[in-house]
């Protein structure tokens, strides 16, 4: 039944089940996913948020329910009463297996992929977000485990790229969106240590092969200097010879007009 409905839904938001591979060797992928105590995790913080919720629709339901009575007939305020509350469980039915079909969606549709080219992270379902990162632009990897997350054996893993520092600086508003071209994060993994070190190692793979980005950059070529002593002392060779052309042609207009 559940396979059935993660079809359906599938297939209406058009979310493809997985995500293509990310650019580098076919044989040099793997793929990573969320642990499955980040799903009891996600589950729990469900569970809490619902029960909370029930117990502000029941208050405020007893309220409504003990106006009614006393502005209407006993019957029909009973009545009124009886309709609103079944009202009220159909609705909250609906809404808790739509939410818990969502929320395991959200968890088998989280994707990490990793090549020794680049990585490529997809989350969501209702809005999918997907990234991909060279390791050419990798610049810092670190990992990060809140006391709940340590509870469950599960951490979050993150990326960053040239220009995600900046991001860290800028306002709300701007750093979702900073975030989201900079900063990748491998949510709910039981394994950082693993995915790190296939990073670190690839990366410095890509960076000892010259692929990578280095610190190395042609300088353009400084011409050579010019001999300045030489160009002066050809100047006054010319300077020169064109002295003696002019003293001969004043001879020979002197010899002309005495003749």
């Amino acid at each position: 039944m559940y396979q059935f409905v993660k079809n359906i839904v599938l297939r209406v938001l058009r979310v493809p089940p997985e995500p293509l591979d990310p650019m580098g060797e076919v044989g040099s992928l793997k793929v990573f996913r969320a642990s499955p105590n980040f799903f009891k995790y996600r589950l729990y913080v469900w569970i809490l948020g619902n029960v909370f919720s029930a117990f502000l629709l029941a208050l405020g339901a007893g309220i409504s329910f003990a106006h009614m009575l006393k502005t209407h007939a006993p019957a029909t305020g009973f009545m009124l009463a009886l309709l609103s509350l079944a009202g009220i469980c159909v609705i909250g039915l609906v809404h808790l297996i739509i939410s818990f079909i969502m929320l395991r969606l959200d968890y088998e549709m989280r994707w990490y992929k990793i090549t020794d080219r680049s990585l490529r992270i997809r989350e969501g379902i209702v809005f999918v977000r997907e990234m991909t990162m060279t390791f050419a632009n990798i610049q810092n990897i670190s990992i990060s485990q809140g006391p709940i997350q340590r509870f469950f054996k599960i951490a979050d893993l993150k990326v960053e790229t040239a220009g995600g520092g900046g991001a860290i600086q800028a306002d709300h508003n701007a750093q979702s969106q900073m975030f989201s071209m900079h900063i990748g994060i491998f949510r709910g993994i039981d394994n950082c240590e693993e995915v790190r070190n296939t990073m670190l190692a690839r990366l410095k793979k890509l960076r000892d092969s010259g692929l990578g980005d280095t610190d190395d950059h042609q300088h353009p070529a400084i011409p050579a200097p010019v001999n300045q002593a030489g160009e002066a002392e050809g100047l006054m060779e010319v300077l020169k010879s064109m002295h003696s052309e002019a003293c001969l042609l004043r001879k020979s207009a002197a010899s002309l007009r005495i003749s």
